[in-house]
C-alpha cells in the first residue's frame, strides 16, 4: 500500500506542474551522456539531425567519442522494440518521456532559409515544429552553444544552456586559503613551537577564528605571521613550513600551501588553480617526484584540446607524433626541474632513468579511460577543459593508494562548450570543499617573469 500510495503522490505532483518540452542539442549529448534522464517530470526531444552528428564522434578516443557512444547505447535499450517517434517514458515515476523528430521542414519561419542549410538550423526548425505540434506547452531549445542560442532567440524560439553541474557562482568559488589578523603572538609562537595545536585551545584563545575543513591560513598578529592548516581529521591546527621539493622552492605562501597540500598522505585528491605563471603544474609535478619511493608511478596527463576545434588528423605523423604537441608543455615543467640541478647531480640523472623505465608517465587523458590505478600519484593539467563527467570518470579510476591532482586555470577555457561556470574543474571545487580527503589551493601571485604578471594584469 505505500508504494501505490508513492506513486499516486508522485503521478499527482507531477500532473500538478506545467510539463515542458525540451529539445536537445548535440552539443549537450557530447557533454553529458546522460543528459536525457536530468530533466525531471519534463520531455525530451531528440531531432533526428542530432542523431546524425552523434554519427559522426561515435569513433575515437576523445571524451566526446565516448559520450557520443554512451547516449547511442543508452538510446537503444529505451527504445529497443518501440516505436520512438512517438513519446517513450523514461526509466523512472517522476520521469518524462523521450522522442525522435524526423521532420525539419518548415511552412512557417525556417531557419533554414533565413540562416541557410546546417545542422543546427535543422535542429532549430524542429524546435520550432514541435512548439507547433503541443502550443499549449513550452518547448524549449536547450545547447551548449551559445551562438545557437543566440540564433534561436532571434526566430523567437525560448534557448537555455544545459544547467546540469553548472555552478551558481563562481566568484565565490571556495579558494582554500584565507587572512586571518588579531592572533596573539602567545598562539603563533606555540603554533611554531609545537607544530601543532589542538583546535579547541586555539578557539579558547581566539573565538573569533572560524576554521574550515581543510583550509590554509595566514595568521597575523601585530608583529609577526605564520602559516597554518586546519586538519579537520586530527582537529588540529598544523604548522605549514616553506619546504622545497626537488630543487623546487616556494616563493610565496600559496605555494608553500600547494606543496604542503600535495605531500600530505592523508589528503587523496588535490585542486591547484591560478592563471598563468603561477607555479600550479611546476609545484605539483615537483612535489610528486618528492613523494616518488611512495608511489609506483607519477603520471602527467592533459585534456587535448586542439586549437580552432580542428581534428588530430589535419597533422603529419602517427598518433604519438600528432599528441606530441600537446604534451609538450608537460616536458617543459620536468626539463624545468631537471635544470635546477648540476648535471653532475644524482636527480639529474634520476629524472632520465624514471622517463626511461616509465616511472613517470606523460600522456594524454584519453588512454586511461576504463583502466584501474592503483598506487599512481596522478597529475592532470589544464583540467578546466574537461567536463565535470569526464573529471568523475577520472578520479573513479582510482585504486587502492592513488593520489589525484587536477591543476588548471577556470578563467583560460579553451573548449567551446564549457565555461567558468560548467567546467570540470569549478564542478570539483565546489562539490568537494569541506571532505577530509581533499584540499584545494587558488595560487594568485604570479612567479614567471614581470612580462608574464603584466599579461595576465593588463591584457
Amino acid at each position: 500500500m505505500e508504494l501505490i500510495y508513492d506513486i499516486y503522490m508522485a503521478a499527482k505532483k507531477k500532473a500538478q506542474k506545467p510539463r515542458k518540452i525540451f529539445v536537445l542539442d548535440t552539443s549537450v549529448i557530447l557533454y553529458d551522456h546522460n543528459a536525457i534522464h536530468c530533466f525531471d517530470e519534463h520531455d525530451v526531444v531528440l531531432p533526428i539531425s542530432v542523431l546524425e552528428e552523434l554519427d559522426e564522434f561515435k569513433k575515437g578516443h576523445d571524451s566526446k567519442n565516448y559520450e557520443a557512444r554512451e547516449f547511442i547505447r543508452t538510446l537503444d535499450k529505451i527504445t529497443e522494440g518501440k516505436d520512438f517517434t512517438n513519446w517513450i517514458p523514461l526509466n523512472g515515476v517522476e520521469t518524462g518521456s523521450i522522442k525522435v523528430i524526423m521532420d525539419t521542414s518548415r511552412t512557417g519561419v525556417d531557419a533554414e532559409r533565413v540562416l541557410g542549410r546546417k545542422m543546427d538550423h535543422k535542429i532549430i526548425n524542429a524546435a520550432l515544429n514541435i512548439r507547433e505540434e503541443a502550443p499549449d506547452r513550452k518547448t524549449i531549445l536547450v545547447t551548449k552553444d551559445i551562438n545557437l542560442r543566440l540564433k534561436a532567440k532571434a526566430l523567437d524560439l525560448a534557448s537555455e544552456d544545459y544547467l546540469t553541474g553548472k555552478v551558481k557562482d563562481v566568484d565565490s568559488l571556495f579558494r582554500g586559503k584565507a587572512t586571518v589578523e588579531n592572533f596573539s603572538a602567545t598562539t603563533l609562537g606555540k603554533l611554531y613551537e609545537k607544530k601543532a595545536l589542538d583546535i579547541d585551545i586555539v578557539l579558547e584563545e581566539n573565538p573569533e577564528f572560524s576554521p574550515f575543513p581543510n583550509t590554509f591560513y595566514i595568521l597575523k598578529s601585530d608583529n609577526s605571521s605564520g602559516l597554518a592548516f586546519y586538519n579537520v581529521a586530527n582537529q588540529t591546527l598544523d604548522h605549514v613550513e616553506k619546504r622545497g621539493v626537488y630543487g623546487i622552492k616556494p616563493r610565496n605562501a600559496e605555494q608553500a600551501f600547494a606543496i604542503h597540500a600535495v605531500l600530505n598522505p592523508d589528503i587523496k585528491l588535490v585542486s591547484l588553480t591560478g592563471v598563468a605563471g603561477t607555479g600550479k603544474t611546476l609545484i605539483a609535478l615537483a612535489a610528486s617526484l618528492e613523494q616518488r619511493r611512495d608511489f609506483k608511478q607519477v603520471y602527467l596527463a592533459r585534456p587535448i584540446v586542439p586549437l580552432s576545434n580542428k581534428d588530430l588528423g589535419y597533422l603529419p605523423g602517427d598518433a604519438k607524433e600528432k599528441i606530441n604537441p600537446y604534451m609538450q608543455p608537460l616536458w617543459d615543467n620536468l626539463k624545468l626541474i631537471k635544470n635546477s640541478f648540476s648535471d653532475r647531480d644524482k636527480e639529474y640523472k634520476q629524472l632520465d632513468e624514471m622517463v626511461e623505465k616509465e616511472k613517470i608517465v606523460i600522456t594524454p587523458l584519453a588512454y586511461i579511460r576504463g583502466r584501474s590505478l592503483a598506487n599512481i600519484i596522478f597529475i592532470v593539467d589544464e583540467s578546466q577543459n574537461l567536463t565535470p563527467h569526464e573529471v568523475k570518470t577520472i578520479i573513479t579510476r582510482a585504486g587502492d593508494g592513488t593520489k589525484f591532482i587536477f591543476t588548471g586555470d577556470v578563467k583560460q577555457i579553451d573548449s567551446p562548450y564549457l565555461d567558468e561556470q560548467s567546467n570540470g574543474l569549478s564542478y570539483l571545487i565546489d562539490r568537494v570543499k569541506g571532505h577530509d580527503m581533499y584540499a584545494h589551493i587558488t595560487l594568485e601571485k604570479g612567479e614567471r617573469s614581470a612580462l608574464a604578471n603584466l599579461a595576465n594584469d593588463l591584457l
